[in-house]
């Protein structure tokens, strides 16, 4: 070993070394374990940042321990290569969209393989390339086959400068996520998903997926947004014209005054032709179609809306009810129609407010003046039922059921369930996606493409238009075609291209076999590493992205091609990476790099000026709160990257951005470096101690037992809560009573014990800082790469230890005693004091105001 540490020329090294065996390549061994270990795979931006570098490295450690373990991993990956932002990022650097992808794919493999991740990058895949879609292609058309894919003309959010539809969660307070501008409704025809075909089975999964985070399965839900309630007829008056609306408050319709339609609503305008009133609603409608028509956004608007010059009848009492169209309906919510009863709903009630309309309680509380004092806020809790004919006096539970039998047995209703979640639209009106296979013919309609025509090939040579408009419709070899069904010469492709959620939604199974080209993958690959044992991301993606992989699984497997319904058995999703924000009045926003030190003062480096220090946020180019990870690989090396990443917060929680902490952890490595220089050729060819620790001396025996409960505590730490840094804590516990004996080993017990040491502390090492890791296991006389040796193990009868006496105290009164490990934290000990059951019966049903724990000795209990 060389004196100093060098992590360039060792991570080159090893790096080469890996890549020559290549050591992470796996294939299925059916009479081995697997284990699948996948994190949410890039778009090819040009540089991995520090938010990718934090999720692999989670990932890789457990990838490598796994294996460690004796499990068959595979670890792979890929590339998110369409879609609007890569498409976006080509046009602002004035490049091809194909040109910026494959080469920012080429710049950020190279760095992710010089951090050392564990990947087989012989099943890397990018999702544009023609042999990866050509099968979501082929599962489009089996879609269609079953009404699965369909077209309809919709509402649909779209930007003007995207020239593109966006999503709900894509529209912030009325601007584009991409580009900022504003967003407007437009009509537009869209192909489709019947992802609400699967709703109720997505809702009720939701709850066997108990290696998921609350957080996201609770999200879940309420996208999905499950209501149970009726469905409720309103005809129009002296129209053929009937308004179905669903509520979960039936038990409210009797106080039903007026009717509130979607701007959205294709009865609006229908309703509005030939009134006073068409162009007043005309010119709301238009109005609105130019905010942000999220359920979130719609929540803050102020309530308005316009009379459309109809009526409609209440089914239950005959009241003539004006029809609105308000702002705050949503087509996206039950039938995109809303009764609105003012007394027992705020928002109704507001708007009636507004507009001077009639107000009828319905539902009285029980124990309220049965006067008739006007409302000043609407009432929404349970109750005696007043105002409703032959339900009066009912309670309001009981009337919901009543109610409901009552519509169905006259055919003004029926019971019915309502999801928030809406069909998925798929199409994008962008040139850098998946092509639909799909034709447009005179005489035929709508024409699925022949499989043996696949793949429809997106022509990569395509230049693009002003604005980033989509070159496919005006590209006459790509869009004009013959119809297959009669031979038409003028028929024209599908010149829309699939949302990339799309390509993201499966490609976990097509890592299973990515080189596969007789279907989407080989089925036997996927059945023996399907499903995915372990999944990492960032929570941003707790919808969309996990949604739609759970659909598409299930169409997979309604089409015969997976046993499992469920993609992902656990998921973790990490925490953000931070930095604090630095600023100058007259430069704005600086880089790290922009900024000087003078005599203790951080000033502008463009202008010597004082920079003001912002607060910690998530690091972002726009705030320029970042760091390139080249930097630090260049100065501190990957090693001591991973580690600072690992042990900085545990990985469900943020990571604050720390100079000090990445310095410390090089100084760490150093240390060990040093030390082994010095005890290597001690223990060299020594066999490790494998004897009874309390064999030895004292001091020996000690350090053999922190051995072993450090063997321990790391295992419990990675395998159990992936809490990597009280792991990492363990190992410098353990190498500083290393360092503390010293490296002068004067004996045969002390060269074993030092050796078991040494041994143990490089394994455990190994997942975190594999180079090092690598260079230590060979200068201690190992052939082989540490990656292909054993976990290590420990003895249980080394764990017992030194038990203290602990007295509890409540309010300085003697309560209870127990002992405990000398190694027990504080946390630990407090929590055993709570439960004792001595000290319960003295603290039960009063407030604590504070637990005191002393030297491990006392616990004092303050009631």
């Amino acid at each position: 070993m060389d004196a100093k540490y060098d992590p360039r020329s060792i991570e080159r090294k090893w790096q080469s070394v890996w890549e020559k065996a290549k050591l992470f390549r796996v294939q299925q061994e059916p009479e081995r374990k697997k284990y699948y270990l996948l994190e949410m795979f890039p778009y090819p931006s040009g540089k991995i940042h520090m938010g990718h570098v934090r999720n692999y490295t989670i990932g890789d450690v457990v990838a490598r321990y796994k294996r460690m373990r004796g499990f068959n991993v595979l670890h792979p990956m890929g590339w998110d290569a369409f879609g609007m932002p890569a498409e976006n990022a080509a046009i602002a650097n004035h490049s091809h969209p194909a040109q910026w992808t494959y080469a920012n794919i080429d710049a950020m493999r190279a760095q992710l393989k010089r951090l050392g991740f564990s990947y087989d990058w012989d099943r890397e895949i990018a999702t544009c390339r023609p042999e990866y879609y050509r099968w979501e292609q082929w599962l489009f058309l089996k879609m269609y086959e079953k009404g699965m894919a369909y077209r309809k003309e919709s509402h649909v959010n779209w930007c003007d400068a995207c020239q593109t539809v966006l999503a709900n969660e894509q529209v912030e307070a009325g601007l584009c996520w991409r580009c900022g501008q504003p967003v407007r409704q437009k009509r537009l025809w869209q192909w489709f998903f019947r992802i609400t075909d699967y709703a109720e089975d997505l809702l009720v999964y939701c709850d066997k997926l108990p290696g998921w985070p609350e957080k996201v399965i609770t999200m879940q839900k309420n996208w999905i947004g499950k209501s149970v309630g009726a469905e409720i007829r309103f005809p129009v008056e002296n129209r053929e014209e009937v308004i179905p609306v669903f509520t979960t408050r039936q038990d409210t319709v009797f106080g039903a005054t007026f009717m509130c339609l979607a701007p959205e609503h294709p009865l609006v305008a229908k309703l509005a032709q030939g009134t006073a009133h068409a162009k007043e609603v005309a010119a709301f409608v238009e109005r609105i179609a130019l905010q942000d028509r999220s359920a979130r956004s719609v929540e803050n608007y102020e309530k308005e809306g316009v009379f459309i010059g109809a009526y409609c009848r209440n089914p239950l009492n005959g009241r003539r009810m004006p029809i609105y169209t308000a702002n705050f309906a949503l087509m996206e919510y039950g039938t995109g129609a809303v009764m609105a009863v003012p007394a027992h709903d705020q928002r109704d009630f507001d708007f009636a407010k507004k507009y001077g309309l009639e107000i009828i309680p319905v539902v009285k509380p029980y124990g309220d003046d049965p006067g008739v004092d006007p409302l000043t806020e609407a009432y929404t809790g349970p109750g005696r039922m007043v105002n409703s004919g032959a339900f009066d006096g009912l309670d309001s539970n009981q009337a919901l059921d009543a109610i409901a039998s009552h519509l169905e047995k006259n055919g003004l209703g029926r019971r019915t369930v309502s999801f928030r979640l809406r069909d998925w639209g798929i199409s994008r009106q962008r040139y850098w996606g998946a092509p639909i296979p799909i034709i447009h013919c005179d005489t035929c309609g709508i024409v699925p493409v022949p499989e043996e025509d696949l793949p429809i090939i997106l022509p990569e040579d395509a230049d693009m238009l002003d604005g980033g408009k989509s070159p496919l419709p005006v590209l006459d070899y790509f869009a004009r075609t013959s119809c297959p069904r009669c031979g038409r010469a003028d028929a024209r492709r599908e010149t829309d291209t699939m949302d990339t959620f799309v390509e993201s939604s499966w490609y976990f199974e097509r890592y299973c076999s990515p080189h596969y080209d007789r279907g989407m993958f080989d089925i036997a690959a996927t059945a023996y590493w399907m499903p995915v044992d372990q999944y990492i991301g960032g929570v941003e993606h707790a919808i969309l992205h996990l949604l739609y992989s759970r659909y598409f699984t299930r169409v997979l497997h309604d089409q015969g091609l997976v046993k499992f319904k469920e993609p992902f058995t656990r998921l973790l999703t990490q925490g953000m990476v931070c930095k604090e924000t630095v600023s100058c009045p007259d430069h704005g926003f600086l880089l790290p790099e922009e900024v000087e030190t003078r005599n203790g003062d951080r000033l502008c480096r463009h202008c010597h000026q004082p920079v003001t220090l912002g607060r910690v946020e998530k690091m972002s180019k726009s705030k320029k709160n970042v760091v390139d990870p080249n930097v630090l690989l260049d100065r501190f090396g990957a090693d001591t990257t991973r580690l600072f990443c690992l042990f900085a917060a545990p990985p469900e929680r943020d990571l604050e951005w720390s100079e000090q902490g990445v310095e410390g952890g090089y100084r760490f490595l150093s240390r060990v470096w040093r030390f082994a220089v010095d005890i290597i050729e001690t223990i060299k060819g020594v066999a490790p101690f494998d004897g009874d620790p309390d064999s030895l001396a004292p001091e020996l025996s000690e350090l053999c037992k922190k051995t072993h409960q450090t063997i321990k505590k790391v295992t419990a730490d990675i395998e159990n809560r992936y809490h990597f840094n009280t792991a990492i804590s363990a190992m410098m516990e353990l190498f500083n009573l290393m360092t503390s004996y010293g490296s002068n080993a004067a004996n045969a017990d002390e060269t074993r014990v030092m050796r078991l040491a040494m041994e143990s502390l490089t394994l455990l090492l190994a997942p975190i800082v594999p180079h090092f890791a690598e260079e230590l296991w060979e200068a201690l006389g190992n052939d082989s790469s540490i990656l292909r040796s054993a976990w290590p193990s420990y003895r249980e009868e080394a764990l017992v230890t030194e038990q203290l006496l602990v007295v509890v105290q409540v309010n300085g009164k003697l309560r209870s005693k127990f002992h405990v490990g000398v190694e027990e934290e504080d946390d630990t000990i407090k929590a055993l004091a709570l439960a004792d059951e001595r000290v319960k019966k003295f603290i039960e049903g009063k407030p604590i105001k504070k637990v005191i724990v002393v030297q491990k000795k006392l616990v004092n209990i303050v009631v």
